[in-house]
This record gives C-alpha cells, structure tokens and sequence, in this order.
C-alpha cells in the first residue's frame, strides 16, 4: 500500500491499468514478484493444482496435435505464466510416456516474477525445460502456447461512457492522503483511437479493455503464423458482450476481498472477453473453434473413462478423494461452466479436438 500511495502523492493519478500493473508486478511491491499465491494454503487455487488429470488431458491433446501436424521432428510448448510449474511438471510426467514425442519437445516458461522463477525451478528439473522473458524468443516452431489462468491476471483499463463522451477510470487518494478511491477522467484522445473494436464503445456504457493482453495476443498470433502451431487457454470469462462489463475482483486467501485493501498482498483479477479476443485473433489471421466450457473440454478429451480406469486400481478413500476434485474441475457452478478454453489455429488448420 505504502509504494502505490507514495506514487500517487507525486504522480496524483494512476489508471486503473497502472494501478494494476504495480500492485500485481512491481520489482519489489508486487503481488506476483514476491510470494507463490497457489495452492491451498496460499490465495487460490488453479485446475493442475486440484487433479493431476487436468494435466493428463492436456497432454494428451498436446500429444495429438503433434500427431495431426504430422509428428514434427520439433515442437516446442510455451507455459504464458506458469505459476509453480504444477502443469509443467505433470505434462512431463505424461510426455515421458510417448517417445517419439518426447524427442521431439522443447518447453519454454514465460515467467517475469524472480520469486515465482525460483519456485518453478524447484519443481522442474529437466533438460527441455527454458525460461524466457519475452514471446521475441521464440524464433522456430511448430509452437503450442499454452494458458492456464494467464490472461485473467494481466492489468485492464476501465472506461465508462457518458453521452458521446469516454472517460478512463483512474485511482487516486483520499483527501487525507491515507486512502485510495476511483474517480473518472477524460480519455485520452489516442486511447479512444486505438480501441481495437469500436463496437465495444457502441454497445456498453462501461468497459473494460485487456490493452496488456492484447498485445501478448498479437505476438502470439505472429508466430502461430510464422511458425505454425496454436494457443490453447482456460481462464475464467464470458462469451457476450454485457451492458455492464465491471468484472475486477480481489482475492485473498481464496476469498473475494476489497481491491483497495491491501494492494500488493491480494491477487486482482479480472473475467476475459472472449468475444473481444476472438475478434482479434481473426484480425490477425488466426482460426478459431467456438470457446467452449472447461467442463465440455475435458468431457470431450475423456477425463470421466481416465478416471474410472484408475478407479480400479485405488483405494475406497483414494476414489472419494479424486471424483471430488474431478466435481471441481467440471460442475456448472464451481470451474466446470465458469472456465472458458480458447484454440486459435492457422486458417489451414482444422484440428479441433476437445472442440466438437
């Protein structure tokens, strides 16, 4: 809290984006730069982190797409933001299976946070595992990226329409200096213009604007050109364009917390909008399959006949245990309907597995 208010006491304002981006990944302030939030005893909790077999059907998709491109003597799978490695270390423990396909992996982690870095590498101790910066280095393919909660977690910009006129949602300080509060400002002139759909400015009175995830979006769509390959990724969202599109939440030790109290030390989040995404993607020259659900996903892959398979081999208690995290997993009302899952493929590309 003490870094964003000294900030504003020089700067006054900050936008929402701003706010955002310090509070989640400043150097030293960071929410992500500083702890592992995952896990149970940590803020939240991600799919690989509630059943192993999330991770199975993944690889086994991924494994299939390497069949349907003709089993390349190369593949390489780039993590966007892979947490504590959970995925990675189980996608190994599924590819280690299949020889020809291991050959042929590279894996490349898209980490910025030093902390979360450092986890990662506790985890994953393999040769064909890399760290990268930047989607620059990715410079042959075919590639697979792969997103699991990644873009729900970068920083948005908020605007709200009044008549004719936008205006950009910024924070700012109390008139005590000692807390924070939002307040609305003219957009800027440039921002309206590079508003990527103007039908988003049409139809909704607020709105939000994944500027950060976008750009991520046209560099991954580059080299999905380039190179050839796919995005595939889960992340809570809704497909229809709303009214009112407010969706930014906090959370703190898996509960729904005020996103002023105690920036730094709370996870913000926000839902993605799939219609915006999709859009964009075909902007840029890129197939995309419906989004479906993550219920309808793993349905698709065969999780229900992997887990009645390993049902035979384990304990009464062991059963219990994994049928409730597979309820987690699909249900309506917890990840199973809230979880959307992207593909987005070359337009010669009519792999569609987990899809149909």
């Amino acid at each position: 809290m003490n870094k964003i208010i000294n900030v504003l006491k020089s700067k006054k304002n900050l936008s929402v984006e701003k706010f955002i981006n310090i509070a989640l990944y400043d150097k030293e302030f960071g929410y992500y730069m500083k702890r592992n939030p995952f896990g149970e005893e940590g803020d939240f909790i991600t799919s690989p982190l509630i059943s192993k077999l999330f991770s199975e059907m993944i690889a086994v998709w991924c494994i299939a797409f390497w069949e349907h491109l003709k089993k390349p003597k190369k593949i390489f799978i780039v993590e966007l933001g892979p947490g504590d490695a959970s995925l990675c270390s189980d996608l190994l423990d599924s590819f280690k299976k299949f020889e020809n396909f291991y050959k042929s992996l590279e894996i490349r982690l898209l980490e910025k946070s030093p902390k979360l870095r450092e986890k990662q590498k506790e985890n994953v101790k393999n040769k064909k595992v890399k760290w990268i910066n930047s989607i620059e280095e990715i410079n042959s393919g075919p590639i697979i990226f792969l997103g699991n909660e990644f873009f729900d977690s970068l920083p948005i910009k908020q605007f709200c329409k009044k008549k004719d006129t936008l205006f950009e949602r910024h924070v700012t300080l109390t008139k005590d200096k000692k807390k924070l509060k939002f307040f609305y400002k003219k957009a800027n002139k440039k921002i309206v213009k590079n508003l990527t759909d103007p039908n988003l400015i049409k139809y909704s009175k607020f709105l939000e604007y994944p500027s950060v995830a976008i750009k991520y979006l046209k560099k991954i769509t580059k080299k999905i050109n380039k190179y050839d390959g796919a995005l595939l990724s889960f992340d809570y969202g809704y497909t229809k364009n709303k009214i009112h599109n407010y969706t930014l939440q906090s959370v703190n030790k898996h509960k729904y917390s005020n996103i002023f109290t105690d920036p730094g030390n709370s996870d913000i989040t926000h839902l993605v909008n799939y219609e915006l995404f999709l859009n964009i993607l075909k902007k840029n020259g890129l197939k995309i399959n419906k989004v479906v659900t993550q219920n309808h996903f793993l349905q698709r892959l065969g999780i229900m006949k992997r887990a009645d398979i390993l049902s035979k081999k384990i304990t009464f208690k062991e059963k219990i245990n994994m049928f409730y995290r597979l309820k987690r997993l699909l249900h309506h009302e917890e990840m199973g309907s809230l979880f959307k899952v992207l593909l987005a493929l070359k337009k010669n590309n009519n792999f569609s597995l987990g899809f149909k």
